[in-house]
């Protein structure tokens, strides 16, 4: 019975010392590799720590395989010796488990600054994870920046609005609704044209600029040409904005809008879908450009609806969406809720794409109610 167990006792180290030994062959040539690799290449100071990081780190698991697998080797010899040969050889057959024993003895010597080696790269990677997780939450906080998630009420209207963000890229696309006086609401969407941050800031830049403008001057157009004259002084040549400005008289039942070379905002008024076309060129191209503005009485139910050029320029294949289908989608149902407008006119046009949007978009709808 004994030796029975003995012998099973062997059967297992030598199988543990097959394993082992196979586990540091693998290591050891991978070991190898780094080691050839790095022979014939330049590394600058980074690449050198990495290097010297990966390096250790294999050398480590070669070890603790190699150690692993002589010491089974061991024990298996022990087991057998054990099961065949007289017992007063067996002590001495024991001390030889101490030599493979021995060996850590020696290499706890870099255990600790093994230890360490791994906390710092696991550190590297945090702070590589939160670096990759802030680059993608840039796009968002600007675009929270450019399209707000909170508008001023105003009695006796009601206010819809979308924004997506392109992909992968900084937001150019804005809208802002806010109050100017007690009776007078603005609502702009604009769009700059061109991508990153560059794009981004311009458009910050302008919706914040047309808030001190319109604090200014009581005509929407005056604010656009003052916008105009400052934006069309920095020297930025690849970039220009379109933008279409309402300012909503709540005391008068009006409005007055102006815009600046934007796609045709539609307004539903005595049951028609009207056209609000471009009432001057785009910003940012000429200094001197003058604009005009034009006034609209509104009555209950009237709504009017803005939007970027990302919705219109939705393609599939050779296709646009087109101003003429949005405007379709007010003429459809022009008393349903201008946030579901928005919403809708979205899923039509993702719809209509047959998958993702590329482009900015924002859309806001205002309707009297």
């Amino acid at each position: 019975m004994v030796l029975l167990f003995l012998l099973i006792t062997a059967g297992v180290c030598a199988y543990a010392a097959e394993v082992f030994i196979r586990s540091a062959q693998h290591r050891y040539r991978f070991l190898r590799r780094i080691e050839l690799t790095h022979a014939g290449e330049n590394y600058d100071t980074e690449g050198e720590r990495a290097y010297e990081s990966v390096h250790t780190l294999a050398e480590s698991s070669f070890r603790r395989d190699a150690h692993a697998a002589v010491l089974y080797v061991v024990l298996t010899l022990v087991a057998l010796v054990t099961a065949f040969v007289d017992s007063r050889l067996i002590a001495a057959v024991l001390a030889a488990v101490v030599v493979p024993a021995m060996f850590p003895l020696w290499w706890g010597r870099r255990a600790v600054a093994e230890a360490r080696l791994t906390q710092e790269r696991f550190e590297k990677q945090r702070r590589a994870e939160q670096t990759l997780s802030q680059d993608d939450l840039a796009p968002l906080a600007w675009a929270d920046r450019l399209a707000p998630d909170h508008l001023p009420d105003f009695s006796g209207y009601e206010v819809g609005r979308v924004y997506q963000a392109g992909e992968g890229v900084m937001a150019g696309d804005f809208f802002d609704v806010f109050r100017i006086s007690p009776t007078r609401v603005a609502a702009v969407v604009g769009d700059v044209a061109g991508r990153g941050i560059e794009s981004s800031i311009t458009a910050f830049q302008a919706k914040y600029l047309l808030r001190v403008f319109l604090g200014q001057f009581r005509d929407p157009a005056q604010a656009l040409e003052e916008l105009n004259g400052q934006m069309a002084s920095i020297e930025r040549s690849e970039e220009f904005i379109s933008a279409v400005l309402v300012v909503f008289d709540t005391e008068a039942q009006a409005m007055r809008y102006a815009s600046a070379g934007h796609p045709a905002a539609w307004l539903w008024h005595e049951k028609e879908v009207q056209p609000l076309r471009a009432t001057g060129p785009l910003l940012m191209l000429d200094a001197n450009s003058t604009y005009f503005s034009r006034e609209v009485p509104l009555d209950a139910g009237d709504t009017v609806l803005m939007y970027t050029d990302g919705l219109a320029e939705v393609r599939y294949g050779d296709a646009q969406f087109g101003e003429d289908r949005i405007a379709q989608h007010l003429r459809r149902d022009p008393t349903v809720s201008p946030d579901t407008l928005c919403k809708t006119l979205l899923e039509g046009a993702r719809d209509f794409a047959d998958g993702t949007i590329a482009d900015d978009v924002a859309i806001l709808a205002v309707r009297r109610t």
